[in-house]
């Protein structure tokens, strides 16, 4: 499992993804889940993945070789017009590579090919855009009504955003917020884990303003984990008590 998710903000994006895969307790490797492209000046993409790590690697790879060698009929994500079209070329390619696979795992095979993808980023000229894309291929994009989008283990870091977002916040208040919602994930599930990779695109730049990675033992995230913790705690204790003698609530 993983979890990543991509915040969309008044000033642009904030992207974060664990790095954890797993094939059971004693088989833990770490994998990057988050890539990104950029021509200086007029685009920024960046890609996160969760689901099997052979076919995110595959779609992966086949944008890397598109990247490379462009044609003519723009099915590269440096060439696509719009988001919306880099966002049709990754869910293609996602659900060919899954249809190949459970191809050649046969109709009696057991293994699992499904994917997920969130795509984000700005062209020259248009709003910077984020999409969550299906096994399926298809998609839908992020709204302020919806101005973040989860995939892998999203439960356990959903609250917390859901509570702390704000359209207009800084882009370190969200990195903040952001690293609340990945230490509470990482507490509740052991297949999520650091390192973390982070991404953020300041709109209109099309580059990245601030990437990182952060490693176990990171002195900020440690600090964060804390200090959530005892706040946590002295805001249960804060809490009124409850009591068994409390009398019956009224009709």
């Amino acid at each position: 499992m993983t979890y990543c998710c991509g915040m969309m903000l008044e000033r642009g994006l904030v992207l974060m993804s664990d790095t954890r895969t797993n094939s059971g307790v004693d088989n833990i490797s770490i994998f990057r889940k988050m890539h990104h492209w950029s021509m200086p000046g007029e685009r920024v993409v960046a890609i996160m993945t969760a689901g099997n790590l052979a076919t995110t690697q595959s779609v992966i790879s086949k944008l890397e070789e598109r990247n490379k060698a462009p044609s003519e009929r723009h099915n590269t994500v440096l060439e696509a017009p719009t988001m919306f079209q880099v966002a049709s070329i990754v869910g293609k390619l996602l659900r060919e590579t899954i249809h190949e696979r459970d191809a050649d795992n046969g109709m009696t095979g057991s293994g699992q090919f499904t994917a997920s993808i969130i795509v984000a980023g700005q062209i020259k000229g248009m709003e910077p855009r984020i999409f969550l894309i299906y096994p399926e291929g298809n998609f839908i994009e992020a709204q302020p009504d919806t101005p973040f989008f989860q995939i892998g283990e999203t439960k356990y870091g959903r609250p917390i955003i859901l509570r702390g977002y704000e359209p207009d916040m800084t882009f370190e208040d969200a990195v903040k917020l952001m690293m609340v919602s990945f230490d509470s994930t990482i507490k509740a599930n052991l297949s999520v884990g650091l390192p973390l990779d982070l991404l953020v695109i300041e709109k209109d730049k099309f580059e990245p303003l601030h990437e990182r990675r952060i490693e176990v033992g990171d002195p900020y995230f440690r600090a964060i984990s804390s200090t959530w913790g005892e706040a946590l705690r002295r805001a249960f204790v804060s809490l009124p008590d409850y009591s068994f003698d409390l009398p019956p609530a009224a009709d």
